[in-house]
């Protein structure tokens, strides 16, 4: 009985330290000021489904930044900015989760669980969609 504890033991180890079993890491840099242009960029657009983290920074000197992650209904999906509020309606969209209230040089952390399809990772603070915070991320199986 001791033996196949241990086996038990290692194979679940084994398992769970695994990549299949890894979760994967997405790290987001957000930057831009006011009147300029604003950036979201990912250290990778294509990851596997499953567990994932994003790790957020605001590289800003001044602005504060959100990220909130969509799920898109295809890849070319259009996302509308809602002209008098100069954001986007997110209760149109699938959002998953987001990191809010990022102040400048401040970091922040948001776990979801994805599944494949297409993915957009935007700031929807007033403006900063339009000034180009928003970045598309694929995952596959």
């Amino acid at each position: 009985m001791r033996f196949t504890r241990n086996k038990l033991a290692v194979l679940t180890f084994i398992c769970l330290t695994s990549p299949a079993f890894a979760a994967t890491t997405v790290k987001v840099v957000e930057s831009g000021e006011a009147g300029g242009s604003m950036t979201l960029t990912l250290d990778q657009t294509t990851i596997k489904a499953g567990e994932t983290t994003f790790m957020v920074h605001n590289d800003a000197m001044t602005e504060e930044h959100e990220m909130v992650l969509i799920k898109l209904k295809s890849a070319d999906q259009k996302i509308d900015v809602v002209a008098a509020k100069h954001r986007v309606n997110e209760k149109q969209l699938k959002s998953l989760g987001e990191v809010s209230d990022l102040k400048p040089g401040a970091d922040g952390t948001m776990k979801a669980k994805l599944t494949p399809g297409s993915y957009v990772l935007l700031c929807n603070i007033k403006g900063h969609f339009e000034a180009g915070m928003h970045a598309r991320l694929t995952v596959t199986e």
